[in-house]
């Protein structure tokens, strides 16, 4: 990553809300809004690089249920990681409870799911940080079928690579490309030095009026 080791970007990545985040984006012209995909489990924000997986979704019996690829796609996640999983949306779960516990096992960062998980209760327990687009009893085995891993994927009609930096907190998620990095960090630590200045000013006992005008806010 150059002159900073990724562990290094990372601090100062989830320094920072996902609100600023979008900002940023906005400011730079790029879409990295992460639509209709709620956090489910878990709490505080994240921000780590991404590992991808790509699923076709049928009917109940079209697969052979050893296709869903649940095994395989943990393993490609590391500690620290977030992995993706596209599936269309659909609603079929590809992740339940089990799968939780193996993830959080491997102290990944976070889930992200454009289709459905289950067992909600269990993966809450597990403390897995995890963002799906539906929740759903309704098993993936049989109807999934793993197609890709490591291969550009499409979550909330974002595209998102191996390797880009997804950000998730109470607000909802964004994702920056890799090699966007460094610049949108720099307008995001920017907004966010002008927020901490509008902050300063209403502790101060400014109206916001006054406190957005000093800092140049608005």
């Amino acid at each position: 990553m150059g002159e900073a080791e990724p562990a290094d970007l990372l601090a100062r990545c989830a320094l920072i809300a996902t609100s600023t985040w979008s900002d940023a984006l906005d400011e730079a012209g790029l879409d990295g809004l992460v639509e209709g995909l709620p956090r489910r489990s878990g709490q505080g924000r994240f921000a780590a690089f991404a590992s991808t997986a790509k699923l076709s979704v049928a009917p109940r019996g079209t697969y052979p249920k050893g296709q869903l690829g649940v095994g395989e796609i943990i393993e490609a996640v590391g500690a620290g990681g977030v992995l993706l999983v596209e599936m269309g949306g659909a609603v079929v779960s590809t992740f339940g409870g089990l799968a939780a516990r193996a993830a959080a096992a491997k102290n990944v960062a976070a889930v992200v799911i454009d289709g459905a998980c289950r067992d909600l209760d269990e993966i809450v327990d597990s403390g897995l940080w995890l963002a799906s687009r539906h929740v759903t009893p309704r098993t993936g085995k049989t109807r999934g079928r793993l197609d890709a891993i490591g291969e550009p994927v499409v979550i909330g009609s974002v595209t998102i690579a191996a390797g880009d930096l997804v950000v998730g907190d109470d607000t909802g998620l964004v994702a920056i490309p890799r090699d966007r990095l460094r610049d949108i960090l720099a307008i995001a630590e920017a907004k966010r030095a002008t927020d901490d200045a509008v902050e300063a000013g209403l502790r101060a006992g400014l109206t916001f009026a006054e406190a957005a005008r000093r800092a140049a806010y608005l």
